[in-house]
């Protein structure tokens, strides 16, 4: 296996609504826009291309100062998998192509996962799709339900995405237990390599009944057979930003490292 991340494109896509924080991807972050913090994350991974995927002017205007390539896409796009559709229509990419989406209320990405999810993808030809997991150390993690848990094969494939704690210890489970005994439990990390032909296919892809269920949007491509590789993150991925006190906390670590001197 090569340690030398394979040629993609790193897709930001920033929509202006949100239910918990509107105008989410402008909201500033130690005197910038999240969404610019993000887009310069991905800039210093080794994608050959850093994308912003946006559905409103304000924030193609906020990130066009700063030399960012910016692509308006539709705003009644079902989901962000939708929208990455739309993109590398745009952009005609060939079918090969590999396009890392990186979600942009992630401020504080590692851009080393960034070329990680690259290159899971590209080891491996017949998957579609990559991502990433990490180990679940405590049992509130594991049973919260806020908290995606993901079940993968020897060979890396993801078998299963949940809400629910899985796999389920029959023996230690009857009562939720205090600590956890082994490394047996991930948790997803929600950043994602596709192929542009899935990501073509996608759009035509009927909602499946598990993806309905869980409200997991991955599982659509699990449930119509589409292999999934699953890799262990390779750095710690900092908290994305989906609430009041998510910001406050980046907020406070960007202006530490600014003043620290740290880019």
């Amino acid at each position: 296996m090569s340690d030398v991340a394979p040629q993609f494109i790193a897709v930001v896509p920033a929509r202006f609504g949100s239910s918990r924080l509107p105008g989410k991807p402008l909201l500033e972050i130690a005197g910038e826009p999240m969404v610019a913090h993000v887009w310069r994350r991905a800039c210093q991974s080794q994608a050959n291309r850093v994308v912003v995927a946006t559905d409103d002017t304000r924030i193609r205007d906020a990130m066009l100062p700063y030399g960012a390539d910016v692509v308006m896409t539709r705003d009644d796009h079902p989901s962000g998998t939708d929208r990455l559709a739309e993109v590398s229509d745009h952009l005609g990419l060939s079918d090969d192509t590999l396009v890392v989406n990186v979600q942009g209320d992630e401020p504080l990405i590692p851009p080393a996962l960034i070329d990680q999810v690259a290159l899971r993808l590209a080891d491996d030809p017949e998957a579609a799709i990559a991502t990433l997991a990490e180990p679940i150390a405590d049992v509130d993690t594991l049973f919260n339900p806020n908290v995606v848990k993901v079940v993968r094969s020897l060979q890396g494939r993801a078998l299963y995405f949940s809400r629910a704690p899985i796999p389920w210890d029959r023996e230690h489970f009857k009562a939720q237990p205090s600590l956890l005994e082994t490394d047996a439990w991930l948790r997803h990390i929600g950043i994602y390599a596709y192929r542009a032909s899935f990501l073509a296919a996608y759009r035509d892809l009927a909602p499946s009944s598990l993806e309905q269920l869980e409200q997991l949007e991955q599982l659509r491509a699990l449930q119509h057979g589409y292999a999934i590789q699953v890799a262990l993150a390779s750095a710690i991925n900092p908290a994305g930003v989906d609430t009041e006190e998510d910001l406050a906390r980046v907020r406070s670590l960007l202006s530490a490292e600014r003043e620290g001197g740290i880019s």
